[in-house]
C-alpha cells in the first residue's frame, strides 16, 4: 500500500518516528475503527484518529448537535446545532483529511446491532456516558475478538482503560451504578475531554502500530483539578457473566 506524495508530507512527523516510521503508517492506513459516540470523547478523538491517517472510521450516534454540546465537542459549530451529529461528523473529518473514510451510523448501539458494527472493524473506541451502551459494546467486543478502547469523564476527572478479551470492562463494573452520574447532571469542564478523548486516540495508534505499551487490563485515572494521574490493575474476574469463560484475546499489532 503506496503512500501518495501528499500522504508522506502529511504523515511526515510519524515517519520519523522510530516507534511508527513507513511500516506503522502503512498500519493505520489499512486499519478500520469503530467509535462509539460522537459527543465529548468522540469528536477529539475522531479527529486525532483522523489526522493520523486511519483508513476507516465507523461513527455511530443517534443524536443531532445542541447547543450544550459545543462547550466540549469540538467537531461541531453554533450553525450546526440541530443536526446529525454523525453527517456533521464525517464532512468535518473528510475536510481534515480526505484519506480517511468515515462512515457515519445516526443508531443507537445497543446488543441488537453491537455485533455487527464490531465484526466490521480491526478496533474499537467507546466514549459514551450510558451504561448500557457501554455493556453492550463490552460484551460484543468479547464475543467478536476485538480490542476496546473505553473513556469516561465527569466534573473535572476521567478515565481510560484498554480491554482485550479478559479482563473485560464488566470485570470492572459489574453492574449499572446505582448512583451512576451523567455529564448533564454534573457537569463537566470542556478541556476534560479533549484530554481524555485524546488519550483514546493515542491508545488506538499505539494498538494498531505496536509502539509503546498500551493501557492493557489498566486504567488510567486523571484528576483535572490536581493535576494528578494514577494507573491501576484491573482484574479478571473469573465469575464474569461476559469473559469468566472466555480466552484471553491479544491486541491488533
Amino acid at each position: 500500500m503506496a503512500f501518495s506524495d501528499e500522504e508522506v508530507e502529511r504523515y511526515a512527523r510519524h515517519l520519523v518516528l522510530r516507534e511508527i516510521g513507513g511500516p506503522g503508517q502503512q498500519k493505520l492506513k489499512a486499519a478500520s475503527a469503530l467509535v462509539v459516540g460522537a459527543g465529548g470523547l468522540g469528536a477529539p478523538a475522531t479527529l486525532y484518529l483522523a489526522a493520523a491517517g486511519i483508513g476507516r472510521i465507523v461513527l455511530v450516534d443517534p443524536d443531532v448537535v445542541d447547543r450544550s454540546n459545543l462547550q466540549r465537542q469540538v467537531l461541531y459549530a453554533e450553525g450546526e446545532v440541530g443536526r446529525p451529529k454523525v453527517e456533521t461528523a464525517a464532512q468535518r473529518l473528510a475536510a481534515l483529511n480526505p484519506h480517511t473514510h468515515v462512515e457515519p451510523v445516526r443508531a443507537l448501539l445497543d446488543a441488537a446491532n453491537a455485533r455487527e458494527l464490531v465484526r466490521g472493524v480491526d478496533l474499537v473506541l467507546d466514549g459514551t456516558d450510558d451504561f448500557s451502551t457501554r455493556f453492550a459494546v463490552n460484551a460484543a467486543c468479547v464475543a467478536e475478538g476485538r480490542t476496546l478502547v473505553s473513556g469516561a469523564i465527569g466534573r473535572w476527572t476521567g478515565q481510560i482503560g484498554v480491554y482485550a478479551g479478559r479482563p473485560c470492562y464488566r470485570c470492572l463494573v459489574p453492574e449499572i451504578p446505582p448512583d451512576a452520574e451523567t455529564c448533564s447532571a454534573v457537569g463537566v469542564v470542556g478541556a476534560l475531554a479533549g484530554v481524555i478523548g485524546s488519550m483514546m486516540a493515542l491508545e488506538a495508534v499505539k494498538l494498531i502500530t505496536g509502539a509503546g505499551e498500551p493501557l492493557l487490563g489498566r486504567l488510567l485515572l486523571y484528576d483535572g483539578l490536581s493535576a494528578e494521574t494514577r494507573t491501576v490493575r484491573i482484574g479478571a474476574d473469573p465469575e464474569c457473566e461476559v469473559c469468566g469463560t472466555t480466552n484471553e484475546r491479544t491486541p491488533i499489532n
